[in-house]
């Protein structure tokens, strides 16, 4: 085991969200990856209403979503990337598909999660982020403005904002991860040659 990999990457729109972020409350993440979501003007404009009604900010990393008719506001920040390790820790919750990638960040970042899963493995990772007590999960189809309106009081619970902090001291650095991976494949090289 060598832990979750990722190359931790900036992207040109990490110091305008840093930006924002350090100019107000620390916001809700919310992330769709690279999963396609129906109706995604509408999804935006939930999100907005929920956040407006949990007096809440919402960082909303879009990913492949076509967002270009929605209009950002003060407290609604909209970029199609981002990245998670120099923003996930900023915010106060984390919203996302529940990828393998996403979710390992998110457990890193020591940031309470609430999973919105679409499909393929995304329920066995929501179901382990129940598990660790770091956050819950529903379906992205069962999602409702009543849900989401309920779901991140769950997670912003002081329990699970503390149990998110000790589970993520435990993760492996990516550095480590990825060096442990290079050592394996030079070994590997080494004895093919």
């Amino acid at each position: 085991m060598v832990g979750t990999m990722t190359l931790e990457s900036a992207t040109g729109f990490d110091e305008s969200v840093i930006s924002w972020i350090g100019a107000g409350r620390p916001p809700i993440y919310f992330g769709f990856g690279s999963m396609p979501v129906d109706r995604p003007t509408e999804t935006v404009a939930m999100i907005a209403n929920v956040c407006r009604e949990l007096s809440e900010r919402a960082l909303i990393c879009s990913g492949v979503l076509r967002l270009e008719d929605t209009v950002p506001t003060q407290d609604v920040m909209i970029v199609p990337a981002t990245n998670h390790a120099a923003v996930l820790p900023r915010c106060r919750a984390i919203v996302h598909h529940g990828g393998s990638g996403t979710t390992a960040a998110s457990v890193r970042s020591g940031v309470p999660t609430l999973v919105l899963w679409i499909g393929a493995d995304q329920p066995v990772w929501a179901t382990r982020i129940r598990r660790l007590g770091i956050g819950t999960s529903r379906r992205f189809s069962a999602t409702t403005q009543a849900t989401l309106g309920h779901d991140p009081r769950t997670v912003l619970e002081p329990g699970c904002a503390t149990r998110a902090r000790e589970v993520a001291d435990q993760m492996t650095p990516p550095s480590r991860s990825l060096a442990a991976t290079v050592g394996l494949l030079e070994e590997l090289a080494a004895t093919r040659a």
